[in-house]
């Protein structure tokens, strides 16, 4: 049984926009718009596809190698246009935060931040808001609006590819090398999207990111993980927060549908699960709550047998939360008993905390929320972030993991 919410968006009679389309489906739509014959179709679409995804164009008549007549054809059924750029905003630490919007009234933020996995990852964004709730998450205060499409997925890969000048794909030096599914929403509650949209970004002649530079983060829909092993070939990352199931309540209210004994079963069965495909464990420090040296230990004795890597991740405070960042010497101690046990376990220097784009602080506010009270929010977290940070040296650990939790709504 799917557990795919059925949130699309409403059919429109405007062109169809075919960035989010995969091969198969870029052919159909050829052929169903009368454009091109049936015979032409597939050696059509190779043109197309390079055109959009390799050279990143978003115009027909820039496609020089196909005849002007059938370029026309083409604009009459079809649109490459990109979705409006409402803010950008550059943190100190150079990280980048898109708000996007999809459609009137839908709007979703992603994050760029550099110098994180091979050179620099992506948050895309899977839901406008967010089912889960999730206590500690800034994004979970946002109401669920819709799934997005595949193509307003690979549409924020496409806007911060644009924002960085890497088009055509490069084969070395890319700037953006990783992308992880870590924002706004679940993505195994929009799991078809979501595989299509991966099926395009990794394709090798497109924008041709290897499938394992692609991390899709859950809260645990259990029942969906063996789809998203085989449909995608993903690395895995679960939103864990707890070792218990009476705390993961609290913190991840999904957990009351799939606790952590079922949650467990899972990841160990997870196709592909290996040394070399390890599963990232997301781990929120929060002061007094779940970041003790007996829940650390807890937390060894619950990823035994699992080949894991875990993510320590200072809370980023967000207006009107409860919660608080543990202190940098428990968050310190907590990560000694994890490498003691030989667990990979990095601590996560915040980024983009000054623009609200640190994990957890996503919230697209699609209700058009004015700008100027956006920079009030992002200033006051800013405040809260720097008493945080002034326990910390200088000193602090490095960002080591591969697809940077960055500014992500936690999956929630």
């Amino acid at each position: 049984m799917a557990h795919t919410l059925d949130l699309s968006a409403k059919p429109s009679s405007s062109p169809v926009n075919i960035t989010g389309l995969t091969r198969e489906g870029l052919v159909e739509a050829l052929i169903a718009s009368g454009s091109v014959e049936p015979r032409k179709a597939k050696m059509r679409m190779q043109q197309v596809w390079r055109w959009i995804h390799h050279y990143g164009v978003t115009d027909f008549d820039l496609m020089t190698d196909i005849a002007k007549d059938q370029r026309a054809l083409f604009k009459d059924h079809f649109t490459l246009a990109r979705p409006e750029i409402v803010e950008r905003q550059i943190s100190r630490d150079g990280t980048r935060k898109y708000l996007i919007r999809m459609a009137p009234g839908i709007e979703v933020e992603s994050v760029y931040i550099p110098d994180v996995g091979r050179a620099g990852a992506l948050c895309v964004s899977s839901q406008v808001g967010c089912t889960l709730n999730c206590s500690f998450c800034h994004t979970g205060t946002q109401k669920l609006v819709r799934n997005l499409t595949a193509a307003e997925i690979v549409a924020q890969v496409q806007v911060a590819r644009d924002d960085l000048g890497e088009w055509p794909s490069p084969k070395e030096d890319r700037r953006l090398s990783n992308i992880v599914f870590m924002g706004m929403g679940e993505p195994l509650y929009n799991l078809d999207n979501v595989a299509d949209a991966i099926a395009i970004i990794s394709d090798h002649e497109g924008i041709a990111l290897s499938r394992r530079r692609i991390t899709v983060s859950t809260s645990g829909v259990v029942p969906e993980l063996p789809a998203l092993g085989e449909r995608t070939a993903a690395m895995l990352a679960i939103s864990l927060h707890a070792t218990n199931d009476d705390l993961r309540d609290v913190l991840v209210p999904l957990n009351k549908k799939y606790p952590i004994e079922q949650l467990m079963a899972g990841i160990r069965a997870y196709p592909g699960l290996s040394n070399a495909r390890r599963v990232t464990f997301e781990y929120v420090m929060l002061k007094g709550v779940n970041d003790s040296p007996a829940e650390a230990r807890e937390l060894i004795r619950l990823l035994k047998g699992i080949p894991a890597k875990i993510n320590l991740i200072p809370f980023n405070p967000w207006p009107g939360t409860d919660y608080q960042c543990s202190d940098w010497k428990t968050i310190e101690a907590f990560a000694a008993i994890l490498n003691k046990a030989g667990y990979a376990s990095p601590i996560r220097t915040p980024r983009g905390r000054d623009i609200l784009a640190a994990c957890g602080q996503l919230k697209s506010e699609s209700e058009k929320k004015r700008a100027s009270v956006v920079r009030r929010e992002a200033k006051a977290a800013a405040e809260v972030a720097a008493e945080t940070a002034s326990e910390q040296d200088t000193g602090e650990a490095e960002d080591h993991l591969p697809y940077a939790h960055l500014a992500a709504g936690m999956i929630g």
